[in-house]
């Protein structure tokens, strides 16, 4: 069990939502990139039998809610989720499985045709014909595989298309001293509002630097 676990929790980096925590055996398995645990727990027996793992955790574990379908999480707030040995309590875990493997297959196809100018979520949603949670959860991990660059609660695009949004800021920045954002629009061919987002991902990765409206290459 205890191999599952670890396999499962992989991955998992920054703010985690951890739906069925249980007595909390996976506290000690959490990798050392999770920096807080937001847990979901109906029992107050197992939150109890929990609290020495989680005295022991060198991470801040908190309850946050009872209920898994119904978390009092906004939406994008967390970096990850985990749930291990609780879709026992789901009515029909493999519908709810299929249809976010249905999102899955739909969403980054959506995401890789739409280019720079993706649609919202609930358009998503629409367009691949699932819920709009079980969209976001698949968006999340399309993200955390790298498919996905997740910049906003609404706002996501194909990985493919943000490499080739890299490419041409970085070419018109070889040819050119400095950019505005409305170079930016004229060279990426889309519009202010996915422009600027891309813009502040490319200032936080450390490829652009922002001196008031101006922008450059940051020197390597």
């Amino acid at each position: 069990m205890t191999g599952i676990r670890v396999q499962t929790a992989a991955g998992l980096t920054g703010r985690v939502v951890e739906i069925g925590f249980g007595s909390g055996f996976n506290v000690p398995l959490y990798p050392s990139g999770v920096t807080r645990v937001l847990a979901v727990e109906p029992s107050a027996t197992a939150w109890r039998m929990a609290s020495k793992r989680i005295s022991s955790a060198d991470i801040p574990v908190e309850q946050v809610g009872l209920d898994g379908q119904s978390i009092p999480l906004d939406d994008a707030s967390c970096d990850g989720a985990l749930c291990t040995f609780s879709l026992c309590t789901i009515p029909d875990p493999a519908a709810a499985l299929a249809e976010e493997d249905t999102a899955l297959a739909a969403l980054e196809p959506l995401l890789r045709e739409q280019g720079l100018a993706p649609s919202t979520v609930p358009e998503l949603a629409a367009a691949a014909g699932v819920d709009v949670d079980v969209a976001r959860r698949a968006l999340g991990k399309l993200a955390g595989a790298g498919q996905v660059v997740r910049l906003g609660p609404d706002l996501h695009f194909a990985t493919e298309a943000v490499d080739d949004a890299r490419r041409k800021v970085v070419s018109y920045l070889t040819e050119h001293p400095t950019m505005l954002a409305r170079d930016a629009r004229d060279a990426l061919g889309t519009s202010r509002k996915y422009v600027v987002p891309l813009l502040e991902y490319f200032d936080s990765e450390g490829l652009t630097r922002r001196e008031g409206d101006v922008r450059t290459l940051r020197a390597k």
